[in-house]
């Protein structure tokens, strides 16, 4: 699948979705998080989608990364329509196909930086061999913690604990990284830093990358910025 860019090129499609509804609750108490939502994300750009709070972005985020499932319409990642996928089928393609950096790095403090990046491979079962390193080191060193890897969380900053929490994400060469308001713990200027690695994963690495931000200023570096708004793409 290809879709059409704002120059005009053709690029693949790493994820898409067709006429997605996502409806909680019932009677007067429903809410329409989702109001049919047509959606390409070309693969290997850095895409950002924002909007204000109830927008539905987030939910638009979790539809698309497998993480909840739409009321309606269909999402297809990887070539793979997700609602054709059990809970088990879903929990092994979320592990295999998809990445996740968050608000919260998540980094397990008992581990160094080297052994967090690492740990997906470890708990998919695969073995750390020496190309699963070479792609560790490399990863370190794109993201500038390649000098940290035999340090613990605590011995991190802020910004640091992120680039590693990326490099894990990455580790398993995901079709898709979702970065959920990846910036929200940061100060400004480790912000621009931590933006400007995910702009790079997406430009040297050729990554896929879909952050979820109310920052207008941290989507000014992304290659395109899609606007939600009341459940709807503006």
């Amino acid at each position: 699948m290809t879709t059409t860019t704002r120059q005009g090129a053709q690029e693949t499609v790493a994820a898409s979705a067709w006429n997605l509804t996502k409806t909680y609750g019932q009677g007067d108490a429903q809410v329409h998080a989702l109001r049919g939502i047509d959606f390409d994300l070309p693969r290997g750009r850095f895409t950002a989608i924002m909007g204000p709070s109830g927008s539905g972005k987030s939910t638009l985020m979790h539809c698309l990364a497998g993480l909840d499932q739409p009321s309606g319409g269909t999402v297809t990642v990887a070539g793979t329509d997700l609602g054709s996928l059990d809970d088990d089928a879903l929990t092994i393609f979320r592990r295999e196909h998809i990445g996740f950096v968050f608000q919260s790095f998540n980094l397990l403090p008992m581990l160094t930086a080297g052994e967090n990046i690492v740990l997906p491979l470890e708990l998919g079962g695969r073995r750390i061999d020496d190309a699963a390193r070479e792609r560790a080191r490399m990863l370190a060193d794109t993201l500038g913690v390649a000098d940290r890897l035999g340090h613990r969380p605590a011995e991190l900053s802020g910004g640091q604990q992120q680039r590693v929490a990326i490099a894990r994400a990455l580790i398993t060469e995901p079709d898709l990284l979702f970065a959920d308001e990846p910036t929200g713990n940061l100060d400004s200027t480790t912000s621009a830093e931590v933006l400007d690695h995910l702009r790079r994963s997406a430009r040297e690495l050729g990554q896929t990358v879909v952050m979820v931000t109310h920052e207008r200023d941290a989507a000014t570096y992304a290659d395109y910025v899609v606007t939600m708004q009341d459940g709807r793409i503006a």
